[in-house]
């Protein structure tokens, strides 16, 4: 990968919608040769896909909670169902295993406090493998990638 393929990527990550012929105007080339970029940036799994970004607000998921998740299991079994669960709702934007602590960090988008407390209680902390919830409310997001 060159600077003109980081380039490329850099244009497309901003706008993905982006025509050829644009993309190609933006990083100096022909048409041609940036399409053949962008193919083989493509077949080679740098560009995994494209993708709409969708306002949460419109969707009525104005409030995100970023969770740390303890557990007290143990046995393989226990964790998969955990995850399997954890990953099933709605809720849950993001879902990632940690090393250390926590062992779990979670996204979660909700309508407003009252539904954030409603998935909390009502289905998170519930879970049998649920050791310690701690939620995390962002004041201002500085940079993001999504």
């Amino acid at each position: 990968m060159d600077a003109l393929d980081r380039d490329i990527l850099f244009h497309l990550r901003k706008d993905g919608r982006l025509s050829n012929v644009e993309l190609a105007k933006r990083v100096g080339l022909t048409p041609p040769p940036c399409l053949r970029r962008v193919k083989r940036l493509e077949e080679a799994g740098v560009i995994a896909g494209y993708r709409a970004v969708i306002d949460p607000e419109a969707l009525g998921r104005g409030l995100e909670v970023l969770v740390d998740v303890e557990v007290s299991a143990t046995d393989r079994r226990t964790f998969e169902d955990f995850e399997n669960t954890v990953a099933s709702y709605e809720e849950v934007i993001e879902f990632r295993r940690m090393y250390g602590r926590p062992d779990y960090f979670l996204r979660v988008a909700v309508a407003d406090h009252a539904a954030y407390e409603a998935f909390l209680t009502g289905r998170l902390s519930g879970l049998p493998a649920v050791l310690r919830l701690e939620s995390h409310l962002t004041m201002k997001k500085i940079k993001t990638n999504d």
